[in-house]
């Protein structure tokens, strides 16, 4: 039987882990939006990661992540001294909108029900 998750799926799920926690604390240290790992997706070869984070409050979202890009070097070296991979992935900040989609659609919802329409 073959293993339902290959390496860069486990690397994926250390990583969301790891990073999740860093970014936590560095929001909290040093005042920074809120925002939190939803999702990390290693490539195959194991050379980037792309972090895909999301924002309590939808309009500080592009800037913590633009902040998060710019520390993405000190989150891979703390990365390397933690991880046990030969090669930690070059880390890529994005900001991940589907929770923003998934309000907005609710709040369609709600409003179509409130008229009476559903």
């Amino acid at each position: 039987m073959p293993n339902s998750f290959n390496r860069s799926d486990r690397i994926s799920a250390e990583l969301r882990r790891l990073v999740g926690t860093m970014v936590h604390e560095v929001v909290r240290d040093h005042a920074l939006p809120s925002v939190s790992v939803s999702d990390v997706e290693a490539s195959r070869e194991l050379d980037t990661a792309v972090v895909y984070v999301t924002a309590l409050i939808a309009e500080q979202g592009p800037p913590a992540v633009k902040l998060l890009n710019e520390m993405a070097k000190d989150f891979r070296r703390e990365l390397s001294r933690i991880m046990k991979i030969r090669r930690v992935p070059e880390l890529r900040f994005r900001y991940d909108d589907s929770v923003d989609k998934g309000e907005r659609i609710e709040a369609l919802l709600r409003g179509e029900k409130e008229k009476g329409r559903l």
